[in-house]
């Protein structure tokens, strides 16, 4: 097949990914051929998101992925490059018809897949969708939304009212979409919190998937002070703890709102380690009390366990209170990470606007820390000082591996 000299600008800007030196061999002379004079980037490992925003500068770009090598690798790669805007695009790479990695590929962000043995036809096609994609998003497209994913270290550190109270200071920031989503499987509180009912819940959600759209969605949520909110089921369903994939309730509201605040249940198992591999920062929230500390550091374990990136990571150190625990430098030595933020335990105030229902009015200590947290989350304050060196205490969590 002759390169047609009216190919999309896209194609003058690829990116490969692929450890497989034998796919890369067979990518090769069929790139040369079709997309003479194109500017190629070959990462022989899967790119960690400071690969893929240094090898995306200056875009437009497609990523050509491999997504055969490390499926689990491949999925997580497609949802940070979904993430840099419609400007990258990706296509997967298959090794054969298999239609539940496809799905899998296309609900990361996949914009279409190209299945061995590569064909010339099989490339134009696929790159003539991309660019009719870019071509679209060009001066008109929303970027998708953060993702603003809180889990606690353990039970009863208080990552629902910090998700809660969260979601609610990005009007602050001009967000005029923001969602409040409860994906807790088991224990969901945001209604209790909220003191607000619904029909629908993420379940219905996930059953009705495949012809999701503004109106139905709209159904499916319930607005509070201009938050939409999302709520885990009131009771559980047969099956919820097999539940494995939240994508399509993430990359939906992704597309839709310019903020989106998830309360999830922890981090562990399948669901919850999705939700993280889907956020673009993670909030861990933990209290300065040496139990939730060691909860802490196994969570930290578990997430670089499952190739969550150590990055995106903000440990949060709920109901501070230095009398009471660990000082925040002490912490942030022995975790082996930065402590992003603290809040202040505020009984009363918190007690108030549970009875309430409503969020903890910023006049409060604690409200004033979410405002701050908020406002560092949106880059609007400088970062907090790095902790000092503190050794006496690291034996107290010396199993903790550095990133």
């Amino acid at each position: 097949m002759q390169h047609r000299e009216s190919s999309p600008p896209v194609a003058r800007r690829v990116i490969v990914i692929s450890p497989s030196a034998r796919m890369v061999e067979e990518l090769e002379p069929l790139l040369s051929s079709q997309l003479p004079g194109a500017r190629i980037n070959y990462i022989k490992t899967y790119a960690t998101p400071r690969d893929l925003h240094e090898a995306a500068a200056g875009g437009p770009h497609v990523v050509l992925l491999d997504a055969i090598s490390d499926r689990e690798q491949a999925v997580q790669v497609l949802g940070e490059i979904g993430r840099l805007g419609s400007g990258v695009q990706a296509l997967a790479l298959l090794a054969g018809n298999d239609p539940d990695l496809i799905l899998r590929c296309l609900r990361a962000g996949a914009a279409d897949f190209l299945i061995q043995p590569f064909t010339a036809d099989q490339l134009q096609a696929a790159l003539d969708k991309v660019a009719r994609v870019q071509g679209l998003g060009e001066g008109s497209a929303k970027e998708p939304a953060k993702i603003y994913t809180v889990m606690p270290a353990k039970g009863a550190c208080g990552a629902s009212t910090v998700a809660c109270n969260l979601a609610f200071q990005w009007k602050r920031h001009g967000a005029n979409r923001i969602l409040l989503a409860d994906l807790d499987l088991l224990t969901g509180t945001l209604s209790f919190l909220l003191k607000i009912k619904s029909e629908y819940s993420f379940l219905d959600v996930l059953q009705r998937a495949n012809e999701l759209d503004a109106d139905l969605w709209k159904a499916m949520v319930t607005q509070v002070d201009g938050v939409d909110v999302l709520l885990a089921p009131e009771l559980i369903a047969e099956g919820i703890q097999d539940l494995r994939d939240p994508t399509p309730v993430i990359e939906y509201a992704r597309h839709a709102y310019d903020v989106v605040v998830i309360d999830a249940g922890g981090v562990y198992g399948e669901w919850n380690l999705n939700q993280a591999r889907l956020a673009s920062e993670i909030l861990l929230v933990t209290t300065n009390e040496l139990p939730a500390l060691q909860a802490a550091q196994r969570a930290l374990s578990y997430l670089d366990t499952n190739r969550i990136g150590r990055w995106k990571v903000r440990l949060v150190v709920n109901r501070y209170d230095r009398e009471v625990g660990l000082s925040r430098e002490v912490i942030g030595t022995a975790l082996h990470t930065e402590v992003y933020d603290s809040l202040p335990s505020d009984y009363m105030a918190v007690q108030s606007a549970l009875m309430e229902g409503k969020p903890i009015p910023p006049s409060t200590p604690f409200g004033k820390s979410i405002m701050q947290l908020a406002d560092r989350l949106g880059g609007r304050t400088e970062g907090a000082k790095k902790s000092s060196s503190l050794s006496g205490l690291l034996g107290l969590f010396s199993k903790t591996s550095k990133t």
